[in-house]
């Protein structure tokens, strides 16, 4: 009960009490008696300080999926139509349904895995492994694996870009990207990006953009030549490490470690803003519904952002997962997250939902 609430009941009662004792009513020292009584509770219930409810529509963890055996971990992905979770695991992918959380199968001997790119309408996958230096092809219904492509070396990011039907991988031992055409499986050329890659993003009109974060830039890659058209500086942030894009509105989002989010124009390479962020972000996801922004922080934190106009964000609230969980894929279906992490050397995958 709040202190409105309180007054008024104790109105309430002075009132029953009144009417039962209308003779004593007639006194009006009693009268006087009960109204300073009534405003003095108002005045105490007014100084006291309010209590905060959390909200009902806030993001939680709301389940925990173990996974058996032992190994580091990175990306995960989303197949949305086939319904199926990808996550990285030491030397092999885990498949899980996105749906139920149970685990139908794997992509073995993928050696220091990396990330997952999805060709759905190919009906591929690609797996980038960095021990090899190598891109695993693999059937999304199988499983199984197709072709071994090699790329530069120590391929982290991996994405797949639709304007071109090619697959991008991102080589952090050698400073490059590796294209590869997702039908043949052949390599279609190499990018030179003069920096230590991180995370990519596709905007599906022919363009490919990726962090540097040695360098505290962003290239926008022409995906057809295969050439770097622009690098833009993205201060005030600096060491961008993730990476997400709302292809509509033209924006890009950096997960940078210096514990901001960057909003920056796709066209321009403008930072249109920066807002507050937890520490060891590893990766951005946008919700194209939902208009929401969530970056998930190494200390064990995802903070979220709403994109209120192409312009302008706030942050919503911040969520608390557990430490090392950075790295995260959204299900656009459900809107779910899902976060890789460890606790007492179990492997597992936290689900996050409001």
């Amino acid at each position: 009960m709040d202190g409105i609430e309180f007054v008024l009941a104790e109105l309430g009662r002075n009132e029953r009490s009144i009417e039962g004792n209308r003779g004593i009513m007639r006194n009006g020292s009693f009268k006087l008696r009960t109204w300073l009584r009534v405003v003095s509770i108002a005045l105490f219930c007014s100084a006291l300080p309010a209590i905060a409810t959390p909200p009902s529509d806030s993001y939680s963890v709301v389940k925990k999926i173990p996974i058996p055996g032992q190994g580091g971990w990175d990306y995960l992905s989303v197949d949305e139509a086939a319904r199926r979770l990808y996550v990285s695991h030491g030397t092999q992918v885990e498949v899980l349904d996105v749906d139920s959380g149970s685990i139908i199968g794997s992509i073995p001997k993928t050696l220091g895995v990396h990330g997952i790119a999805i060709a759905a309408e190919l009906g591929r996958g690609f797996v980038s492994n960095g021990k090899t230096s190598t891109v695993t092809i693999f059937d999304l219904k199988t499983l199984k694996p197709i072709a071994e492509v090699s790329t530069g070396q120590k391929p982290d990011a991996i994405i797949f870009d639709p304007a071109t039907s090619r697959v991008f991988a991102f080589n952090g031992g050698s400073n490059s990207a590796t294209a590869i055409d997702a039908a043949s499986g052949k390599v279609a050329g190499t990018v030179n990006l003069g920096g230590g890659p991180e995370f990519a993003a596709a905007d599906g009109n022919g363009f490919v953009y990726d962090n540097l974060e040695d360098e505290s830039l962003v290239l926008k890659i022409d995906s057809r030549k295969l050439t770097v058209e622009q690098r833009w500086p993205t201060a005030p942030c600096a060491s961008p490490s993730s990476m997400a894009i709302d292809r509509a509105n033209r924006r890009l989002f950096l997960g940078c470690r210096s514990k901001v989010m960057a909003v920056m124009n796709a066209d321009t390479g403008k930072v249109i803003t920066t807002l507050p962020i937890g520490d060891h972000v590893d990766a951005t996801a946008f919700d194209a519904e939902t208009k929401l922004i969530f970056n998930s922080n190494g200390e064990g934190t995802i903070t979220v952002i709403r994109q209120d106009s192409p312009d302008k964000y706030s942050v919503v609230e911040t969520v608390k997962t557990f430490p090392r969980a950075k790295t995260m894929a959204l299900d656009q279906k459900t809107h779910r997250l899902f976060l890789s992490t460890a606790e007492s050397d179990q492997f597992e995958v936290l689900v996050v939902r409001k």
